[in-house]
């Protein structure tokens, strides 16, 4: 399960070092996308495949479904991490998530999410555990 919170710096050439302790579940290529809320997220093969699964059942049809796909699909990238244990991040994802200098790496369970630090504090600052808790019972937790 990936989890935690890791901060990095984003060289010049805009790579950005994976934390040691989210490489075994990453694995040593893996995907990343233009995410949610500002974010990119980044996929294991694995959760890759099952993400894509549930994108390909999504009805042609449906124009919302149509986007979405569009979404994830047309910035998504394989990502490789060197010996040093660095990835390298796409200019258009970088320019998506507002990366330049700081990053926050979050572990959500089965993907990871990549922040502008400042972006994130934000975020994080305005995640009320008060409201999460009165969510909790809708959600069925």
């Amino acid at each position: 399960m990936l989890i935690g919170e890791y901060e990095h710096s984003l060289d010049t050439k805009g790579r950005l070092i994976m934390p040691a302790k989210l490489r075994l579940d990453m694995g040593e290529r893996f995907i990343i996308t233009k995410g949610l809320d500002g974010c990119l997220f980044a996929f294991s093969q694995n959760e890759w495949l099952n993400f894509e699964t549930k994108l390909k059942s999504l009805p042609l049809s449906d124009k919302n479904a149509r986007n979405f796909v569009r979404f994830f699909l047309s910035g998504a990238t394989e990502c490789e991490i060197d010996k040093q244990g660095r990835f390298l991040i796409p200019s258009n994802l970088r320019n998506a998530a507002n990366l330049e200098k700081e990053a926050i790496i979050i572990g959500v369970g089965t993907r990871l999410e990549i922040w502008n630090k400042q972006d994130w504090e934000k975020c994080d600052e305005n995640i009320s555990a008060d409201e999460i808790a009165s969510n909790m019972a809708i959600l069925g937790i």
